[in-house]
């Protein structure tokens, strides 16, 4: 794989995955879906009365990290900090409804199997484009 190869596909994965973190996001702060998943599930299971603002945390950090993978900074922090919280998501609402968000089930975890798949590969892929490119410096 040529390096020019190997940032395009890098690129590709950062910038798809901010997109579904966006509008997955944003969608939420416009329809209410943050105020709903701060008040009808995180309040109800032991949150209160802090729900909403964890879910609005949890949002705008996923908003942040989509806007730091299309910028290229910070990547291993944000990808962390993603995975971190889609694992939560796993343990807390999606491991018990079983593997399938749709088809052979409803509101499993495949989403945020994947999502998180993506975000180690970015990772290593970012440590791997930083070598690349530290290597090309130091031969010329």
């Amino acid at each position: 794989m040529t390096p020019k190869n190997l940032k395009i596909g890098y690129a590709i994965l950062r910038v798809s995955i901010a997109i579904i973190l966006l509008s997955h996001s944003v969608l939420g702060v416009f329809d209410g879906g943050i105020n709903n998943f701060g008040n009808l599930y995180l309040n109800k299971i032991g949150f209160a009365p802090y729900g909403v603002a964890i879910a609005w945390i949890i949002k705008l950090s996923h908003i942040v990290c989509a806007l730091l993978l299309v910028m290229n900074k910070y990547i291993r922090l944000a990808c962390f900090a993603t995975i971190f919280l889609l694992i939560m998501g796993i343990i807390m609402v999606h491991f018990k409804e079983g593997w399938f968000v749709v088809g052979g089930g409803r509101n499993g975890m495949e989403y945020n199997f994947v999502l998180i798949c993506v975000l180690t590969a970015i990772m290593f892929l970012n440590q791997d484009s930083n070598n690349t490119t530290q290597k090309s410096k130091l031969k010329k």
